[in-house]
């Protein structure tokens, strides 16, 4: 279920960022996602491929969902990859579409939080470290048990 984020959420008097999606999964946790759109290339010049930042207002505002949508619900980050020709061959799992491949992985965000680096003070930033981002990450079809294409 999409989510409207035109406006921020008021809950207890605060005003929190609201997630992307709410999301049904057929067993239980359901979850509570905020998409990362990143780019992945075969050659990362001045950085990892593996980009997972996140904003702490991002990490703050989920865990208060999380703790509002009760035990069933876990709030996640969904990193959603889009994959450049020369790195594809690489992914053991993608999805196709339009001429382009994309590549889906879950961090729940309490997981992130224990691991996380801040990555600017200027913008607030945290980010993991590529070791620990590829131990706590899970590819999204094998977690909602569904095929992506």
């Amino acid at each position: 279920m999409a989510v409207n984020e035109n406006r921020r959420a008021l809950a207890e008097e605060m005003s929190l960022k609201s997630m992307d999606f709410i999301v049904y999964a057929p067993a239980r946790p359901h979850l509570l996602v905020d998409v990362k759109g990143r780019k992945f290339a075969a050659s990362s010049a001045g950085g990892h491929p593996w980009e997972n930042w996140a904003t702490v207002d991002d990490v703050e505002c989920l865990l208060k969902w999380e703790a509002c949508f009760g035990a069933d619900f876990r709030a996640a980050f969904v990193f959603t990859y889009d994959v450049d020709a020369a790195a594809a061959e690489g992914f053991p799992e993608l999805f196709r579409f339009r001429d382009r491949a994309y590549a889906f992985y879950v961090v729940y965000v309490s997981e992130y939080l224990h691991s996380m680096r801040q990555r600017s003070q200027k913008w607030e930033t945290v980010s993991l470290p590529a070791a620990e981002y590829r131990r706590l990450r899970r590819p999204l079809d094998q977690l909602l048990n569904i095929t992506l294409g």
